[in-house]
C-alpha cells in the first residue's frame, strides 16, 4: 500500500509544478510570422504611339523628299537628326517637304544653339507670283532669346506675328535652353494650335492658307562667320485630311 502524503505536502508540490509550467511558457519565444511572398510592383503598360498611323517625314538617312529654298544655309544629316547650319550673308533658308499637307498633327523634337533663330513652317508656299517665290506661310517659332516665344505663330513673309506669347507666361516658361524640346502643331480647318513640351502655347483661328508644305527654317545671321546650328529629329506627321 502506497504511503499517504499529508494534504499540505501535496498542495505545495502542485503549486510548484504550476509555477514551473507558467515560467516555461513565458520564456517561449513568439513563433515567427509566416513569410509572405511580396509581389513586384506592377509594370506600367507600354505607352501607345502618340498618333498611330503617323508617317516619318525624315527617313533617318538622307534628305530624300526635301527641297531647299531661299538662302544657302547648310542642311545635312548627323546621327538621327537633320542639322541646319548658318552661312554668312544669306537670307532665311528653308528645307521644305516635297509633299503638301492640309489638316494634320505634326510632332517633332528640336535642339537649337543659343542665339540661333529658327522655326517650323507649315501650310507654307513658294509661288512665282508672290515676291519672286519667297517662302511664306505659318511658322511655329523657335526662339532661344529671353523673350521665349517658342511655339508662338509667326506669318513668314506676310503679316508677321499672329499669335505671340506675351500674354502666356506658362508657355514662355516651357522652352528648355540647350536641351531637346518637343513641339506639337495641330491644324484642323481654320484652327491652328501648338504645344511645347506638353504646354499649350498658341490657339489661332485663321483661314488664309488651308494647305502647303512643311519646312525647317535657318534664319539669316548677317555677316556672322561663326556658324549656329539647329537640329530636328523624330518628325512624325499624322494626316487628318482623310479622316474628315
Amino acid at each position: 500500500m502506497a504511503p499517504l502524503w499529508p494534504a499540505r505536502v501535496v498542495a505545495l508540490a502542485l503549486a510548484g509544478l504550476l509555477a514551473a509550467c507558467a515560467n516555461r511558457a513565458s520564456n517561449t519565444p513568439e513563433p515567427a510570422p509566416t513569410p509572405t511572398t511580396s509581389k513586384p510592383p506592377a509594370q506600367a503598360p507600354a505607352p501607345e504611339a502618340v498618333n498611330p498611323g503617323a508617317i516619318a517625314l525624315f527617313n533617318g538617312t538622307d534628305l530624300s523628299g526635301w527641297t531647299q529654298r531661299g538662302g544657302k544655309a547648310a542642311y545635312f544629316v548627323e546621327g538621327d537628326a537633320i542639322v541646319g547650319e548658318t552661312r554668312p550673308n544669306q537670307p532665311n533658308s528653308f528645307l521644305c517637304t516635297q509633299r503638301e499637307f492640309s489638316d494634320f498633327i505634326l510632332e517633332l523634337e528640336f535642339l537649337a544653339d543659343p542665339e540661333a533663330n529658327s522655326g517650323i513652317q507649315f501650310r507654307s508656299e513658294s509661288r512665282p507670283d508672290y515676291k519672286n517665290g519667297i517662302v511664306h506661310g505659318y511658322q511655329a517659332e523657335i526662339d532661344t532669346t529671353q523673350r521665349a516665344w517658342s511655339a508662338g505663330i509667326y506669318d513668314e513673309g506676310r503679316r508677321a506675328w499672329l499669335a505671340p506669347l506675351d500674354k502666356n507666361p506658362e508657355a514662355r516658361g516651357a522652352f528648355k535652353q540647350g536641351q531637346w524640346n518637343h513641339m506639337k502643331i495641330e491644324c484642323r480647318g481654320a484652327r491652328i494650335r501648338t504645344w511645347l513640351n506638353g504646354i499649350p502655347c498658341a490657339d489661332l483661328q485663321d483661314e488664309l492658307t488651308p494647305k502647303g508644305f512643311i519646312a525647317l527654317q535657318v534664319h539669316g545671321v548677317g555677316d556672322r562667320q561663326t556658324p549656329l546650328r539647329v537640329r530636328w529629329k523624330n518628325l512624325l506627321l499624322t494626316d487628318l485630311s482623310a479622316r474628315r
